[in-house]
């Protein structure tokens, strides 16, 4: 399971999209561009939300504070073979799925406030999401559907 620590903060999209890229290019072309969205979308959800004014301070217990966790893994999902996703911090609760208002697709592009929309195509280029909050951590899991794989 490749994954890569990086410091919770936007400026490590970069190096969180050469991770990607230098593992996923050659053997999953037809999704990268889809993972890099969402993926994009989430740490900046993540560098946004879950080290923000309102966490805790830190104790110094958790060598992870400030921190996120990339990785990926191939699955099985009801017998479809999928990538799977998941990142992971150590910052304060925060469901992306659930907090996030949904934005009204309906307006013209020029009627709609400003953002709003990243979480809303996580949704849609992913097959999957989930959150799970346990133990001090946030984790998302994405699965995007892997075509032409042989089992």
């Amino acid at each position: 399971m490749p994954q890569i620590i990086l410091p919770a903060h936007i400026d490590s999209c970069l190096p969180a999209m050469d991770f990607l890229r230098s593992h996923l290019a050659e053997s999953h072309a037809g999704i990268l561009g889809f993972v890099e969205l969402a993926v994009e979308e989430l740490l900046v959800n993540v560098a946004t939300y879950a080290y923000a004014g309102t966490c805790p301070p830190h104790d110094g217990k958790d060598s992870h504070w400030g921190q996120l966790e990339l990785g990926f893994r191939r699955v099985s999902m009801d017998g479809v073979p999928s990538l799977c996703v998941w990142i992971r911090d150590w910052g304060k609760c925060f469901d992306p799925f659930v907090e996030s208002p949904s934005p009204d697709t309906s307006l013209e592009a020029e009627d709609r406030p400003v953002g709003g929309l990243g979480v809303h195509l996580v949704k849609n280029v992913s097959a999957h999401h989930c959150y799970s909050g346990e133990d001090g951590t946030n984790t998302i899991e994405l699965y995007f559907k892997l075509e032409n794989v042989e089992n």
